[in-house]
């Protein structure tokens, strides 16, 4: 393959070591950019980690990898210092994601009990006991047949320790705003390209309630308007904004989410593929995003779901 960015072009990828920010050092790596993959991980899990660093450095680029706290604004200087030293005088970057997936999910207030009255209709039609047409459901629904998930167990939520004030802060800040200090402090050292592409994450849980979701709702709402402000100010600079929109997609933060069986389940009854979204998905459009081609694209929400967000069908 051919390598479609220059020698002296990197990418900057907070969260590079799951998700889409795996998926993208992936994609980018095998399309000739260097990269700097921040992520906070345990020691412990760096042996899975590893194999796929090294699966990113096989493609003869230059990778930086640094294990550290992205949203402590100290780490993020030590971070731009080494980056300085690696970019020498002609590097320098053209692509910045913030995937940071760092979030409270808790309810509001404890869930007030009911009963799923379709499944017990159901059952007294069949002449069986709820119970076992329960147990019978969640067989069916856990082997991969979502029309069942009606009829399944409903998700179980803490009945203790709700959201307050605290945890919106951190979980703004930390999937929000926090995309604010990285570019200002980027663009303050004249780290970035003339023409440098900065893009954050956000899902359909912007606009759709979402049980536990309400803090990360906010945290991606606050991105987004962010972003647009951003496009507006830092366009003079040769600094494009625009924020991707994934489908529900099987990543480490979707399993934390209360009830992400249940959603995944929706989500592929209600796409026009019958299938979630990549992780590979949202790493090729962020790509295509990075071309010269798409330089005129800037402060937008672009949906990568095949679909998902506009079909009001179910299969």
């Amino acid at each position: 393959m051919v390598d479609r960015f220059g020698p002296n072009q990197w990418a900057l990828i907070l969260g590079g070591s799951s998700g889409f920010g795996l998926a993208t050092a992936h994609k980018l790596a095998e399309n000739g950019m260097n990269l700097c993959l921040i992520h906070r991980d345990r020691r412990g899990a760096m042996a899975q980690i590893e194999p796929e660093f090294e699966k990113v450095r096989s493609h003869g680029h230059r990778v930086l990898c640094l294990n550290l706290d992205a949203l402590n604004p100290e780490k993020r200087e030590e971070v731009l210092d080494q980056l300085t030293s690696e970019l020498g005088s002609q590097g320098r970057v053209r692509l910045f994601l913030h995937s940071i997936a760092f979030g409270n999910l808790k309810l509001l207030v404890a869930e007030k009990p009911r009963l799923n009255t379709s499944r017990n209709e159901l059952a007294q039609r069949l002449g069986v006991e709820p119970s076992r047409l329960e147990d019978l459901a969640n067989e069916s629904f856990n082997a991969g047949h979502d029309g069942l998930h009606a009829l399944a167990t409903a998700p179980e939520y803490p009945t203790r320790s709700f959201l307050d004030e605290e945890d919106f802060g951190r979980t703004i800040h930390s999937m929000g705003t926090s995309l604010l200090g990285w570019v200002q402090s980027l663009h303050a050292r004249n780290l970035f390209a003339d023409d440098a592409r900065v893009f954050g994450l956000t899902s359909e849980g912007n606009k759709v309630a979402w049980k536990g979701y309400a803090a990360v709702s906010a945290a991606k709402v606050a991105l987004e308007a962010l972003a647009r402000s951003m496009a507006l100010e830092f366009a003079p600079y040769g600094i494009r904004t625009n924020i991707i929109q994934a489908g529900i997609t099987e990543t480490p933060a979707l399993k934390a989410i209360p009830g992400s069986d249940h959603l995944k389940a929706q989500a592929r009854t209600r796409n026009p593929f019958g299938r979630l979204t990549t992780t590979r998905d949202v790493a090729n459009v962020i790509h295509l995003l990075a071309q010269d081609d798409a330089a005129w694209i800037n402060g937008e929400i672009i949906r990568v779901d095949g679909g998902e967000h506009i079909s009001g069908a179910t299969r």
